[in-house]
């Protein structure tokens, strides 16, 4: 129910920090939100809808905005389907999809629509319970030339969850290892959406323009120190928000000539406005309220206007500059009533953030490529006006509203033919403030400066009709900089350190199989590196056979090897109930906390093409 975890370029990016991801032209990424900065949940996306993912890494492109430091992902979904289908997923632990979807084309003119049913229990003690319900519909008109599309999305989902479990009480024997701390944790979210978008592609260019509006709902109950800071009721607490959404963007993209010299001007315009009725943080005992730590409303507008020139020096060599400018406004009004006036204010920040790329085709197959750029990302705004704690009182460090980071890399591509790729590179990325996940908080925190760089390769090879292998390999380091405060060290805690992922496809007739592999290597816990997380390797394995033109059945299985790896881990204090009243919990117990990976499950599918 939650958002996804990324990992990307030596980055945790619990849920999305650093990481800007968008869906049809509107960002999922949300500033300020109760859970964390920067939360992108893509639970709204119906996967057989998506026509393709322009992926990038790195802040190195003029139009990459806020949370892009690391990366980004841009899906677009499709405006008409070959046929109408129909799916239905039945796996273990009662989980259970059903898909439909359809268009109907008349002339120029097409609808699309789609519903998607989902539900799960999961392995655990305490069932999931997941609801979750998918619905789009697009209507499009015009030609790939000139055209425009109106597109409205509506996603609701409600859960059980299991939170991380200290890791001492799975070893005693006290908790099973897919046991709940508090069966009451979960959640609820919903969202809707009205997005459109108008383009024009003709010889002196392409102009795209859209506008969208989000109205979004957020609750979540979680527990990760249990008894640790109230003995009495328990640590769980309630996290909110409500907020709509508002954007346009335009750009425009034409061949230019620069005397003798072939070029690419790329401009644009954004504009974000979150309107945030609620983001809060309530104490609560299952899922009651019992006070009240922040509640606040939020206003904030993030303005951009970027511009690109890429040229062909010559046939062999090219290269580009861009300049980017953003500007943010916000302002908090704080409704707590001890604090909340305190910790309210309003305040603008900017920032002009250069980019530039090179490449040079050395040989036909060979090519040397180098980027570097200055980024960003905002900042929760309730941090940057904050003036007292509202759990103690006492005065609170304030934070800067746009962080900068500059990034860069050096890489070389092979390509003796369209079925081999090999690419492999070197890159750097350095923050002036780092956004950390903190375990007993369940949110992100401004922290210490820091310094990220790595290597990484990628291999894409169609070894004949029938064999495709992918393959990616990549080796960071992570630090903070400067001198590390008394009794902490400078190891960013959590941040990956060597991952390992593999792919194999095979295709025969009306049969595709696929095995694909993913390991993650131990990385530092804690900023001194005396605790490190555990491994984890996972295989899944899937096929899909056509038994004709309208019936494909399909068999996933997951975890195939049936590894018992931990999905997360985290380390800090927490305390038991039992370690309470035996008088051992003291000012808390540190352990690694953790979410075991699920157990080997299967899934089987019929789609049914009309």
């Amino acid at each position: 129910g939650k958002a996804n975890q990324y990992f990307l370029r030596g980055f945790n990016l619990d849920h999305g920090t650093d990481f800007a991801v968008s869906v049809d032209g509107m960002p999922v990424n949300m500033p300020t939100h109760g859970h964390g900065q920067g939360f992108a949940d893509l639970n709204f996306l119906i996967p057989e809808l998506v026509s393709g993912v322009r992926y990038r890494k790195g802040p190195y492109v003029a139009d990459g905005g806020d949370f892009s430091l690391a990366g980004s992902a841009s899906l677009d979904y499709v405006s008409a389907l070959e046929r109408p289908l129909a799916e239905i997923t039945l796996g273990s632990h009662a989980f259970r999809r059903l898909l439909a979807a359809g268009s109907r084309t008349v002339q120029d003119q097409t609808w699309l629509g789609a519903v998607e049913l989902e539900g799960n229990n999961g392995p655990w003690d305490v069932p999931e319970r997941l609801r979750k319900a998918n619905a789009v519909l697009r209507y499009s008109q015009g030609t790939p030339t000139r055209g425009f599309s109106l597109t409205g999305m509506a996603y609701q989902s409600r859960w059980n969850s299991t939170d991380q479990v200290p890791e001492r009480l799975i070893d005693s024997g006290e908790l099973s290892r897919f046991g709940s701390m508090n069966p009451t944790d979960g959640g609820r979210t919903r969202r809707l959406s009205l997005s459109g978008q108008w383009f024009n592609k003709g010889p002196e260019g392409e102009t795209k323009l859209s506008a969208y509006a989000i109205d979004y709902r957020f609750d979540l109950f979680s527990d990760f120190t249990y008894f640790l800071n109230h003995p009495e009721q328990g640590d769980q607490f309630e996290q909110t928000d409500r907020r709509r959404v508002f954007g346009a963007q335009a750009s425009h993209v034409r061949p230019v000539k620069l005397g003798t010299l072939d070029g690419v001007l790329s401009v644009g315009a954004q504009w974000r406005g979150d309107r945030i009725g609620e983001v809060g943080l309530y104490p609560t005992v299952a899922r009651e309220r019992i006070g009240t730590v922040r509640n606040d409303r939020v206003s904030q507008d993030l303005v951009s206007v970027y511009g690109q020139q890429l040229v062909n020096f010559t046939d062999t060599f090219r290269g580009y500059l861009g300049l980017r400018g953003d500007w943010l406004r916000y302002d908090v009004r704080g409704r707590e009533p001890v604090y909340g006036a305190v910790n309210s204010g309003r305040g603008h920040d900017a920032q002009l953030s250069p980019r530039m790329g090179l490449a040079w085709t050395v040989a036909p197959s060979h090519e040397l490529y180098l980027n570097a750029g200055v980024g960003f990302h905002s900042n929760d705004v309730r941090g940057v006006t904050i003036a007292a704690d509202p759990q103690t009182g006492e005065a609170a460090e304030r934070v800067l509203a746009l962080v900068k980071g500059r990034g860069s890399e050096v890489g070389w591509r092979f390509q003796p033919s369209e079925a081999l790729t090999l690419t492999a590179a070197l890159w750097q990325l350095r923050l002036a403030s780092e956004l950390v996940y903190v375990g007993d908080a369940g949110t992100t925190e401004a922290g210490r400066a820091s310094q990220r760089r790595g290597i990484e390769a990628t291999l894409r090879w169609q070894l004949d009709p029938h064999w495709r292998v992918e393959a990616d390999a990549a080796i960071s380091r992570a630090r903070f900089r400067g001198l590390a405060p008394e009794g902490e060290g400078n190891f960013i805690d959590n941040a990956v350190e060597r991952v390992f992922a593999a792919g194999v496809v095979w295709q025969q007739g009306p049969w595709t199989s696929t095995l694909r592999l993913r390991y993650m290597g131990p990385r530092a816990l804690d900023t001194t590196n005396t605790v490190r997380s555990r491994s984890l390797t996972v295989l899944n394995v899937g096929t899909t056979y056509a038994v004709n033109r309208q019936l494909t059945l399909g068999l996933k299985v997951f975890n195939l090897a049936g590894r018992k790896g931990n999905d997360i881990e985290y380390f800090y204090a927490s305390c038991s109930a039992r370690e309470v009243a035996s008088g051992v919990c003291g000012g808390g117990i540190d352990d690694r906390h953790v979410h075991p990976m699920e157990p080997r499950s299967v899934r089987v599918s019929a789609r049914w093409n009309f």
